[in-house]
């Protein structure tokens, strides 16, 4: 699926899926490289990106930079769109002390 976005429809199988990723222990870190990595494996534009992520273009560059970094519903759809693409992302386990 090399090139193409894979839009995500919330609808009643979708749901539990997104649910259970974020149940999971290992918690999916997005950091600037990550992302932008994850773009160019899609094929597609900041601005292309962030419509289907329902974000501005502002916010992918901002994140691409290392000003921000996706969190909630925007990481775990960054997660949700890097498997269907058969992107290969690092877990990090999520630090239990904050």
């Amino acid at each position: 699926m090399c090139g193409q976005i894979i839009f995500i429809a919330l609808d009643f199988y979708t749901i539990p899926y997104i649910i259970d990723l974020m149940k999971q222990r290992k918690r999916r870190q997005w950091d600037k490289e990550s992302i932008r990595i994850l773009r160019r494996h899609l094929g597609a534009t900041q601005r292309k990106l962030a419509e289907e992520l329902g974000t501005r273009q502002q916010t992918i560059s901002e994140w691409e930079i290392g000003m921000y970094r996706p969190r909630g519903t925007s990481a775990t759809l960054l997660s949700i769109i890097a498997e269907r693409s058969g992107f290969n992302y690092r877990l990090e386990e999520e630090d239990e002390e904050h």
